[in-house]
């Protein structure tokens, strides 16, 4: 499932593709009839909240969009004079500026779990429902760590409940805790305030550099011994995801795969031990 460093990166480039001006939105799937409500619109401007995108259009409409485990969007940049590529499968939306003097964009959404038109109202609702999210600069952390405190869940659960922080996902969760040492099974109630802090300071830090760069990058430099990740070499080196059965690249010793809460969870038992009560 993409991570929140994904949606604000989407809602800077779309914003930058169609904002000032009307745009073309279509369903050429036809699963999402209300695109005749925005359709010729002018585009105020995208944002995100956590894993959720935002269209902001003129007369106080909205479209809300959450990419699910599945969704992403492609990007055309069609040249001027040249109609944009005919769909290929099952595109949700299609949005394309209107035809300018220079090149125009077009973003075709595919899989998403949700795509609507909602109010703007509604828009600030889906964000109420949300905890704090580390890509806001006017988040409040303190949300967050009031339900950690209190909770005898594991932190490495309540780092991806949405409602207690924004955006965290299985990559950035499974890393942060591994950068402070923290073991994930550990009760939110027993993690102390100044770990809390830093855990979100680094998340504010590590999903700004995803959302310039598109990736996930979490290594420090003295840690990155230049080896090819699992997935592939064109993938960011990570600490402990995905690396299960390898070798830690900090103690040597074997990163672990468990389950927590339906996920799976990847940890360095050594770098990461329990606290002692």
């Amino acid at each position: 499932m993409p991570e929140g460093h994904t949606l604000h990166r989407l809602a800077r480039l779309h914003s930058e593709y169609f904002a000032g001006g009307p745009v073309r939105v279509s369903s050429p799937q036809g699963r999402f009839a209300d695109h005749v409500v925005v359709d010729g619109r002018h585009f105020d401007h995208a944002t995100a909240v956590g894993k959720h995108l935002f269209h902001h259009y003129e007369g106080g409409l909205a479209v809300h969009v959450h990419l699910g485990l599945y969704g992403f969007f492609d990007t055309h940049l069609v040249p001027p004079g040249e109609e944009p590529p005919a769909p290929v499968g099952q595109v949700r939306m299609r949005v394309g500026a209107a035809a300018g003097d220079g090149p125009v964009y077009y973003v075709d959404l595919r899989g998403p779990t949700r795509c609507e038109v909602i109010a703007e109202a509604e828009v600030v609702d889906v964000r109420d429902r949300l905890g704090p999210d580390p890509l806001d600069p006017d988040a409040d952390p303190g949300r967050a760590w009031a339900r950690i405190t209190r909770s005898a869940r594991p932190i490495g659960a309540l780092l991806m409940d949405q409602k207690v922080l924004a955006g965290v996902g299985n990559v950035y969760r499974a890393e942060v805790l591994f950068r402070h040492g923290i073991d994930p099974f550990r009760a939110g109630s027993r993690v102390t305030e100044g770990e809390f802090r830093a855990i979100w300071d680094d998340l504010v830090q590590l999903m700004e550099v995803g959302v310039e760069t598109g990736a996930i990058h979490t290594i420090r430099p003295e840690h990155d011994h230049g080896d090819v990740p699992r997935r592939g070499a064109d993938r960011p080196r990570n600490y402990v995801y995905q690396r299960d059965g390898w070798q830690c690249r900090v103690c040597r010793d074997e990163i672990v795969l468990q389950t927590l809460e339906a996920r799976t969870l990847f940890w360095c038992p050594t770098c990461q031990p329990e606290r002692p009560r």
